[in-house]
């Protein structure tokens, strides 16, 4: 996709009325660690930035190079998180609006019209637009989807650097294979300082939980997971299915 092609929609999209315009889009909805973050971003409109496109189809390197041009050359930006807490407290839908609304608090001025990355919007509190794929479409969103990803990379390698058993620096909390051998040997960790809270292990957002794999690995994994509800009465399991090959753990 040209650079060309990250302004057609946007263009299409800008009236008076929508003026001005903001891309919205977050990181960490998927992994099972760590906070959900958001960006908002305006650009000048048509601004050429080469190489800009949806962070996932970017290299760490590529990214880390463009978050410094987007910060340079935005109209305004805004980067935000919601913490592990919140996603418990709200799931991870409301966690990420909250982010996002808070992204977008700090832009000046306020957008008219937010263009949302994905097909959901209903807790966003200005004006918004849902673009499916927004990240590969539209400038402001895929500027927002890599200030979004590289500020919580960062994130999770700081935390790497205190906890350096969990290789965050590596799985950045999604769930890899690795991610689950590392909870199964060295447990689950929580820790709370404030208002910042960060959780090693985001289980209990109410979503299947699969892992597949050595059958020791399951065994200690799903002792550590009931280890940790037992202790702190964090959730309660409905349904517990436990096979040879791997587990579904249902909250």
């Amino acid at each position: 996709m040209t650079q060309v092609d990250l302004w057609t929609l946007e263009n299409e999209l800008r009236t008076p009325d929508t003026e001005p315009l903001c891309g919205v889009d977050e990181a960490g909805r998927g992994p099972l660690a760590g906070p959900v973050c958001a960006a908002a971003v305006m650009l000048p409109p048509g601004l050429e930035i080469p190489g800009l496109n949806d962070s996932k189809k970017l290299s760490e390197k590529k990214r880390e190079a463009l978050y410094d041009t987007i910060i340079a050359q935005a109209l305004s930006y805004g980067i935000a998180f919601a913490t592990v807490e919140e996603i418990e407290a709200h799931n991870i839908l409301g966690a990420t609006f909250l982010a996002m609304n808070r992204a977008i608090a700090q832009l000046f001025p306020q957008p008219a019209l937010a263009l949302i990355d994905g097909n959901r919007n209903t807790g966003i509190t200005v004006p918004s637009r849902c673009i499916v794929g927004g990240d590969g479409k539209c400038a402001d969103i895929a500027a927002a989807s890599v200030l979004a990803k590289v500020t919580r990379d960062r994130y999770m390698r700081r935390m790497a650097e205190t906890y350096p058993q969990y290789g965050f620096e590596k799985h950045k909390g999604y769930g890899t294979a690795a991610h689950f051998f590392v909870f199964a040997r060295h447990g689950i960790l929580s820790l709370q300082n404030g208002a910042d809270v960060f959780l090693c292990f985001r289980t209990f957002c109410g979503k299947l939980v699969h892992h597949r794999g050595d059958e020791r690995v399951v065994n200690a994994l799903l002792a550590q997971l009931l280890l940790y509800a037992a202790r702190t009465e964090f959730f309660a399991c409905e349904k517990l299915v436990c096979k040879a090959a791997g587990v579904v753990l249902v909250i």
